[in-house]
């Protein structure tokens, strides 16, 4: 019996309810769970736990797998599969600042220009290329890659948000804000109307169709880097929201993320926080590079793959502040996954955020690790500074566990 399976049955058994869990913006929705254990006293509680974070990371991957596949069969037209089984958008590949020599053999092999964008605050070019009419997609990025071994090519790759959906467990967060500052966020819509960011400048911008709308994740997000009452900067800060998932089934993808990190290059953002997974994608890994070398720090979460899943990108990507989930305990969470390598930890389970319309929610995940990190480095904008400030979780002095620390409170 699998994990999906045994956690099914466990939480049945113990209320037999379910609620619907937002897994991330611009994926289909999926049976989530309410808390089984809300009724059963703290001794039953912590051991049942653990029990049901260990059998929730058994496949955890498998799920998040499930949920592209699932995306993906219900936008044919729209959205494919790569050779990984990873959803990208159907007909696209991103070329990254192809010369126009090798642009000329591949239009000659049938290939055509679909779109050109110069991000020009990150010194990048991307050309967007259609595959030749009768070749799918993982042909054609085979057969671009051979007409230009020495060029960028890769598939326009969709991202998710890196959280573990919602849980009604009680909630645990900071009132204490700390000092105003600017940062960015890369994630779905932000709803600017919610108390929590009054005094608050967030300026937002869509880099997907239909975006720029309020979003569960992107406001969840944006709660704990800039809300008030939730632990991050305080009144007076500036947030750079871009959204990069929209409404439309190709949100989340390779070249939206890009345009995002470009606008932060533009505006100078000095820490980006990015609570998205995904797999390795040339073009990303260029445009991630190009926003480091001018100084910001990007932010992002290990995902929730679990811990035998692959790396997920853009946190394994070197120089990114790699975040992972631990509970209120200093527990790291089961499902949290392991990146190439791991900064900073922080709360990941129970924390309180801002949900549009004006409420909040208990949600669980390396999602919202990562802008805890990122609010206490865009405060500091000093990675050793804030590293003298965590507290060690593990063996003395930094692991590959925990990396440099818990950042942050539970109280």
């Amino acid at each position: 019996m699998n994990g999906r399976w045994i956690l099914a049955a466990m939480s049945a058994l113990a209320l037999g309810a379910t609620a619907s869990a937002q897994i991330a913006p611009g994926l289909p929705a999926t049976p989530g769970l309410r808390d089984p254990l809300a009724p059963v006293g703290d001794l039953v509680r912590e051991p049942l736990e653990q029990a049901l974070g260990a059998v929730r990371a058994l496949d955890v991957a498998d799920l998040r797998l499930e949920r592209l596949t699932t995306l993906v069969r219900a936008n044919p037209r729209v959205l494919d599969l790569d050779d990984r089984g990873q959803a990208v958008v159907r007909g696209e590949i991103l070329a990254m600042a192809p010369s126009e020599e090798a642009l000329a053999r591949l239009k000659t092999a049938g290939f055509s220009i679909a779109r050109e964008e110069d991000a020009d605050a990150l010194g990048l070019r991307m050309v967007t290329l259609r595959p030749p009419s009768g070749l799918n997609i993982r042909a054609a990025v085979r057969k671009a890659r051979e007409i230009d071994p020495a060029g960028d090519y890769d598939f326009n790759h969709l991202y998710a948000g890196a959280d573990a959906g919602a849980a009604a467990a009680a909630a645990a967060s900071s009132s204490h804000a700390l000092p105003a500052g600017r940062v960015g966020l890369l994630d779905g819509g932000v709803d600017r109307g919610h108390m929590a960011f009054r005094g608050v400048e967030i300026e937002q911008r869509g880099f997907a169709p239909g975006g720029g709308r309020p979003s569960r994740h992107g406001t969840a997000v944006a709660s704990l880097l800039v809300g008030r009452g939730f632990g991050g900067l305080g009144a007076g800060s500036r947030l750079y929201a871009a959204d990069v998932y929209g409404t439309g089934p190709t949100g989340g993808s390779a070249a939206a993320i890009v345009g995002a990190l470009n606008w932060m290059a533009e505006a100078k953002a000095p820490v980006v926080n990015i609570s998205l997974v995904g797999p390795d994608n040339a073009t990303l890994r260029a445009a991630v590079k190009a926003l480091q070398s001018r100084g910001c720090l990007v932010v992002a979460a290990v995902g929730n793959d679990g811990p035998a899943a692959p790396s997920l990108y853009p946190a394994s990507y070197a120089g990114v502040v790699a975040v992972t989930g631990v509970d209120a305990k200093g527990r790291l969470l089961p499902e949290a996954g392991k990146a190439s390598h791991v900064d900073f930890a922080a709360l990941g389970s129970g924390v309180k955020v801002a949900t549009p319309g004006g409420g909040t929610a208990s949600v669980r995940g390396t999602s919202y690790a990562a802008p805890v990190v990122a609010a206490h480095l865009a405060a500091r904008a000093d990675i050793a500074a804030l590293a003298a400030l965590a507290r060690d979780l593990g063996a003395p002095g930094p692991d590959p566990v925990f990396g440099k620390g818990f950042v942050g409170s539970v109280q």
